[in-house]
């Protein structure tokens, strides 16, 4: 049963985009550059157009993700970075990842992670263990109580994500919406790969 298949997809998607957000800063020569050191176009201003679908983009993951963190803490008492947690745990091979692996997977600090799996430990709904073979790793595992605990809270969570994101759609504005999201996640990923200033 993969029951981490119910984590939000609008979420996961708004994290990967904030997280690549940055600020522009005019130089000397009054070109425009971002902080990144990246150079921009000639024209750097989003159309009328373009600003309407941003902002309403921001409006969608903003409410969305206000929706599922309150009914996350009203069903399961625990904020949605624990569910999403305990959610990849349960997709993962015998249960478990490495910490730093499971930072990756939910776009999060290492430091955040750590804290959230603290929290959960005392939960009893993840154990952390050494890594084999390395002193100084550590696995996250979800214990039994915590596959336990994700079963039944999952089916409320996904009832919160299927009612405001898809029971809207059609199939083919659910079919086109999720080749929206994957043209953008690969334009995401490919800037990504791409050496520094390699743009400029």
């Amino acid at each position: 049963m993969r029951v981490g298949r119910h984590f939000s997809l609008v979420s996961y998607f708004a994290q990967r985009m904030f997280g690549h957000m940055s600020i522009q800063v005019p130089n000397r020569a009054g070109v425009e550059r971002r902080a990144d050191n990246q150079s921009v176009r000639e024209d750097p201003w989003l159309t009328d157009e373009q600003q309407h679908v941003w902002r309403d983009f921001l409006r969608v993951t903003g409410r969305l993700s206000g929706r599922i963190e309150r009914d996350l803490q009203q069903a399961a008492g625990m904020p949605h970075a624990y569910y999403l947690i305990l959610a990849m745990l349960s997709e993962a091979p015998r249960r478990s990842l490495r910490m730093n692996q499971l930072a990756e997977v939910v776009r999060a600090s290492q430091s955040r992670v750590s804290h959230a799996v603290a929290r959960l430990e005392e939960a009893g709904w993840v154990r952390r263990m050494p890594a084999p073979g390395d002193r100084r790793g550590q696995v996250a595992e979800l214990t039994d109580a915590g596959f336990d605990r994700l079963v039944e809270v999952a089916p409320s969570h996904a009832e919160t994500v299927r009612s405001i994101m898809f029971d809207p759609l059609s199939p083919e504005q659910q079919k086109n919406f999720q080749d929206i999201c994957s043209t953008i996640l690969a334009a995401v990923d490919e800037h990504d790969a791409a050496p520094p200033g390699s743009e400029c």
